[in-house]
């Protein structure tokens, strides 16, 4: 069976994204598994619609559907909590101790919390962006991200960072 040209469109598209969204989904959800069916999600979605998606807008589309599906898991989470082995080896170059408090940091933020600041932080979008993919106003994203930020370096017990 011959593939039509939006379903060769697709199948290019998630060759070039699927890993750069499940990095997003890793970062919003801080577990690999959740990551790869956050990810699954998304592309099933994206894949009902892809006729309709405007070819400029994709990136941001997908994302959306991405930040939605995580807040929508967070909401209706009524699952065991599936955690991966640590790695045999830390990669080279990076504070394996440093990234873990980060992690920790981020986890303990609300999701939307933690929505806004991997989207403002991580994957360096605007404010008005990310106020688009959360269906948040500008000044909610940059109170929440400003609220997390504060509450990540609590968190992190940097003195020179918290205000007092």
């Amino acid at each position: 069976m011959a593939r039509t040209d939006w379903e060769q469109q697709f199948v290019e598209y998630f060759t070039v994204r699927a890993e750069p969204l499940r990095r997003l989904a890793y970062s919003l959800s801080g577990d690999w598994h959740t990551a790869e069916d956050l990810v699954q999600v998304t592309f099933v979605r994206l894949y009902r619609n892809w006729p309709r998606v405007r070819a400029e807008s994709v990136d941001a589309y997908s994302r959306r559907v991405l930040v939605n599906a995580f807040l929508s898991d967070r909401r209706n989470r009524r699952r065991e909590a599936v955690t991966p082995d640590p790695p045999d080896l830390p990669a080279a170059g990076v504070d394996v101790a440093v990234r873990l408090a980060v992690r920790h940091a981020l986890a303990q933020l609300s999701p939307r919390q933690r929505a806004a600041v991997v989207l403002r932080y991580l994957e360096d979008l605007p404010v008005a962006e990310v106020a688009t993919l959360l269906g948040i106003t500008e000044g909610t994203v940059k109170s929440q991200t400003a609220r997390g930020i504060q509450s990540m370096r609590g968190a992190l017990g940097d003195p020179v960072l918290t205000k007092e």
